[in-house]
């Protein structure tokens, strides 16, 4: 689903998708896009989603779709701050693109963010580090038999972590696996998320669950570690 409101870009984004064979539903508004989302939800594999919308604008939109939906959200827009990208970002988007855009760029982060959530769903694994357990099919994540809220960008970070216990992982590494795509100069988009996991999880670990690698990055304490 493309939701944009602009007659004319959201009729030529509409045909550079359908050229590369994407079936599109291109809608003007927030509104539409939620009932025709409500009508369709087995349907719509993407949205690429426009920030700035007449009526209900794109957070908005992305905040009623998580209540329910774990479809792939793209923003798109010319707000270019890294405050409105992490605000963007942590309301449940999966990628963010500034406009102008070339289109080979918007057709490269589709085509990642689809192997991505690809891969997503075929894996049922469950994984364990200590006293941490993820289950991706649930979604759940618990810390010593509690369940812990997170956000679906939280979550896709700490199971990157979970599938590396011990190993060092530069924020590069993190960008690539759990966003799908890297956002070049903003790898401190990182930083802010891996506080958050921190606050969440246990904060009176003082950061010790996931530690800083001075100049690096970030790693996870093995299951041995934990349990030391």
């Amino acid at each position: 689903m493309l939701v944009e409101d602009e007659v004319g870009l959201r009729s030529y984004l509409q045909s550079e998708l359908s050229f590369e064979d994407y079936n599109v539903i291109a809608v003007p508004d927030g509104e539409t896009a939620l009932s025709e989302f409500a009508a369709h939800p087995d349907d719509i594999s993407l949205i690429i989603l426009d920030w700035m919308l007449p009526g209900i604008d794109g957070l908005g939109v992305i905040r009623k779709l998580r209540r329910h939906y774990d479809v792939p959200i793209m923003m798109m827009t010319a707000r270019d701050y890294v405050g409105d990208k992490v605000s963007g970002l942590d309301a449940g988007a999966d990628d963010y693109i500034t406009k102008p855009f070339e289109t080979e760029e918007l057709l490269a982060r589709v085509r990642v963010i689809l192997r991505h959530n690809n891969q997503r769903n075929i894996t049922n694994k469950k994984y364990r580090v200590g006293d941490l357990e993820l289950d991706i099919k649930t979604r759940q994540v618990l810390y010593q038999g509690t369940e812990v809220q997170l956000t679906q960008r939280e979550f896709d970070l700490l199971l990157t972590f979970m599938q590396h216990p011990g190993e060092v992982l530069t924020r590069d590494d993190l960008l690539d696996d759990a966003w799908g795509t890297s956002f070049e100069g903003q790898v401190n988009i990182v930083d802010v998320y891996v506080r958050y996991l921190r606050n969440k999880i246990n904060p009176q670990l003082d950061g010790q669950l996931i530690e800083t690698v001075r100049g690096v990055g970030y790693r996870l304490r093995s299951a041995d570690e934990h349990e030391a």
